[in-house]
């Protein structure tokens, strides 16, 4: 799919990565880097909607400072129970992804809720309605959260935002006060925005002129509620079909500089430390997405061969079964 990209689309998936330009007019904009014009990008970003490369163009926003909570989880799940466990998963509003992975613990998803406590609660009753537990491996610390693929090359290579957090322990920062215009906003651009030439017109209204809306994205963004509006797009059908969670178990004293290390490969899209369970002791957890089988495994023989890493699991992903933004706060 990769190869049937003008070298406009290619531009244009990486700069609709990084963030529309909050302004009247963001594809004028984005038209000017280009080198082209405004009807020209909007038609080639209907394009590459219509050819699925482009999920969904919106807010990207920071839970955490929102005052909620996420773990990982992982379960194993028979294959005769497996399509009525992942429609029970895949109908909790607080779970974004969900994957089938080739491994003894097949399943994992993503699950955000109000509370730990909440979170406890609800894999509780999924464990008990299923009779098979349901792991929590809730981070202790991110090394990576953030990524943009490389449309633009035809090699393995993508573009990776190296993103280092402080310790996650408790995974709740301190919540932030909005206002009813902020809440009002982040409501509404949680939705997949219109490619037309003016984007945000639609949260006008009897209060907020444009100016007023532009100014209250800018302020969201400042204040970190939101990381930017931009586009999600489809990694397989850019050519990433390599996709495996790796999983490794390296010494505490030793966790800080392998994670870093691990996060600074450019096919590391997510690295965690995270906890650990009973028949799992891997505490530093990645997401590799490559486009060569062979390239990806070399990577990680490496890798593990350099930070002489004895221990470790590569789970390739089989299915995706869920992805989807978990809404913040209802739409009004």
């Amino acid at each position: 799919m990769n190869d049937a990209l003008t070298i406009l689309q290619k531009k244009l998936c990486n700069l609709l990565q990084d963030g529309l330009p909050i302004c009247r007019r963001p594809y004028a904009e984005l038209a000017k880097s280009l080198n082209s014009d405004e009807k020209t990008v909007l038609r080639s970003v209907r394009q590459l909607r219509d050819m699925q490369i482009i999920r969904r163009t919106g807010a990207l926003i920071n839970y955490r400072v929102l005052g909620r909570v996420s773990t990982l989880v992982a379960a194993h799940i028979a294959q005769e129970n497996l399509r009525e466990v992942v429609e029970a998963v895949n109908s909790l509003a607080g779970v974004s992804h969900n994957y089938l992975r080739d491994h003894h613990y097949n399943l994992w998803f993503t699950l955000q809720a109000d509370s730990q406590r909440e979170i406890k609660v609800l894999l509780a009753r999924l464990s008990k309605r299923f009779r098979t537990e349901f792991y929590s491996l809730s981070a202790r610390r991110a090394f990576k959260l953030d990524v943009r693929f490389d449309a633009g090359r035809n090699g393995p290579d993508f573009i990776g935002v190296k993103n280092s957090s402080p310790d996650l322990s408790g995974l709740k920062d301190k919540a932030i006060k909005l206002t009813n215009d902020e809440k009002y906003i982040i409501s509404k651009l949680q939705c997949n925005l219109k490619c037309v030439a003016q984007p945000f017109d639609f949260l006008c209204n009897e209060n907020l002129k444009i100016d007023d809306v532009l100014k209250i994205i800018k302020r969201l963004i400042d204040k970190g509620v939101i990381r930017r509006i931009a586009a999600i797009v489809n990694h397989r059908r850019l050519g990433f079909v390599a996709n495996v969670l790796f999983a490794a178990k390296v010494k505490d004293e030793q966790i800080e500089r392998v994670g870093k290390k691990l996060a600074s490969l450019a096919m590391v899209s997510h690295c965690y430390h995270r906890k650990t369970f009973e028949c799992w002791p891997y505490n530093l957890l990645a997401m590799m997405h490559n486009r060569n089988v062979r390239q990806l495994r070399q990577a990680v023989t490496n890798f593990t061969k350099t930070e002489s890493i004895a221990s470790f699991e590569l789970l390739p992903t089989i299915a995706e079964l869920k992805r989807q933004p978990v809404r913040q706060m209802p739409v009004p």
